[in-house]
């Protein structure tokens, strides 16, 4: 007799555009939208990119740019680029970057709307609501799935932790996902985003959260994401390697929402708080390690993990096939290790504890303990190399 299956719920109201040259459609939709001031938020690393000043010089209206510099997002980011869409009274909002600059859009517009300090959103003492302001999303990386998702994740710039919200009334109206926009990225950043999207949808999978509508998309996430990761660092490029990075970051963030992130994000947004690193980083540093503790409270959901790797059959039945494709794809891009970043072994009991405080270890399928996390941060600063 077959169980039935849990109650789960959908809403992601989000227009999007996926392809080669969907940067171009920008001026198209301020235009619809009726638009008149319009503030862009951009990362420093694409604000001379020709497609991107095209489509801006393009575009009605008066254009306000605020460039968001190289580093994690914080909260004196998320003030100084609220204070001028508040300057120029703006009726739209643009971010154009990676999930740090889309992140600080997010935070921006929040604060700008209520005049309500960011730091007030993160302690619960804030009602959302719809915001005036129209929100247009354009990744330059492929990895958080920012541009569809109602998550903000913020480092406080006082106490350098990373807090984090979510909310549907954050997400973007309009999606633009071009991946040609992520040509020119690096090796380094394409991979730690690589590996950032592949993880949110093995989570995604995983958390006591999933849904029949989130792993569909999840496994598909997982699928373009292995394939096209090695080929995307190596020759960034590389047409179909960057498409299929796109749509699994894109996934990613979509079936992150319909879910949730997991135990990885808990452990890995630690070390970024204490050690100002990428995110998707860090995400790669515990993301075997995490993998292999909460594949023993559900293998079979490991399994089925196992098979959108691409991992061959190998008659353990118990999620373990997983663990060996994600030790094996870090391997092959030769991803760093946690030693190798500068993580101290002494800062590891600090950094379990502040795990714990992480509300998406909450929703792993394994029910974890400070020893547990400890026993991973240990794990992982073990490897010499990959």
């Amino acid at each position: 007799m077959l169980e039935p299956l849990a109650a789960f719920g959908n809403f992601l109201p989000i227009r999007i555009r996926f392809g080669a040259g969907e940067m171009s459609r920008l001026p198209e939709i301020l235009n619809n939208e009726g638009t008149q001031s319009t503030v862009v938020i951009i990362d420093r690393a694409v604000c001379e990119h020709p497609a991107i000043i095209a489509a801006l010089n393009a575009a009605p209206g008066t254009i306000t740019t605020w460039i968001k510099e190289p580093g994690e997002p914080t909260t004196d980011d998320v003030a100084a680029s609220a204070a001028v869409l508040a300057d120029v009274n703006a009726d739209s909002l643009i971010a154009i970057g990676g999930g740090s600059a889309i992140d600080t859009a997010k935070a921006a517009r929040l604060v700008y709307g209520s005049g309500i300090p960011y730091s007030e959103w993160t302690a619960g003492k804030a009602t959302y609501s719809e915001s005036p302001v129209m929100f247009v999303t354009i990744p330059t990386t492929s990895g958080t799935g920012s541009e569809v998702s109602g998550g903000i994740v913020v480092t406080d710039s006082a106490t350098h932790r990373k807090t984090g919200i979510a909310h549907h009334t954050v997400r973007a109206k309009y999606a633009l996902v071009d991946p040609e926009l992520t040509y020119g990225l690096p090796p380094a950043p394409t991979m730690y985003a690589g590996v950032d999207a592949i993880a949110q949808a093995i989570a995604a999978v995983a958390v006591t959260a999933r849904s029949p509508i989130g792993n569909g998309i999840a496994f598909e996430s997982i699928r373009y994401g292995m394939e096209a990761l090695p080929t995307a660092i190596t020759n960034g490029s590389d047409p179909g390697a960057r498409s299929r990075m796109a749509a699994c970051s894109l996934l990613g963030g979509m079936c992150m929402n319909i879910a949730d992130c997991g135990s990885e994000h808990s452990i890995a947004q630690a070390i970024g708080g204490k050690y100002g690193l990428p995110h998707g980083l860090t995400i790669g540093l515990v993301m075997a390690e995490t993998m292999d503790i909460d594949r023993t409270a559900a293998p079979e959901l490991f399994e089925r993990i196992a098979d959108a790797m691409g991992a061959p059959e190998d008659g353990t039945k118990d999620g373990s096939r997983a663990v060996k494709a994600a030790k094996a794809l870090l391997k092959e891009i030769d991803f760093p290790t946690l030693r190798s970043t500068g993580v101290l072994e002494e800062d590891l009991p600090a950094l379990a504890e502040a795990a714990m405080h992480d509300y998406f270890i909450t929703v792993a399928p394994h029910t974890w303990t400070v020893a547990d996390v400890l026993r991973c941060y240990q794990a992982a600063w073990a490897i010499d190399s990959r």
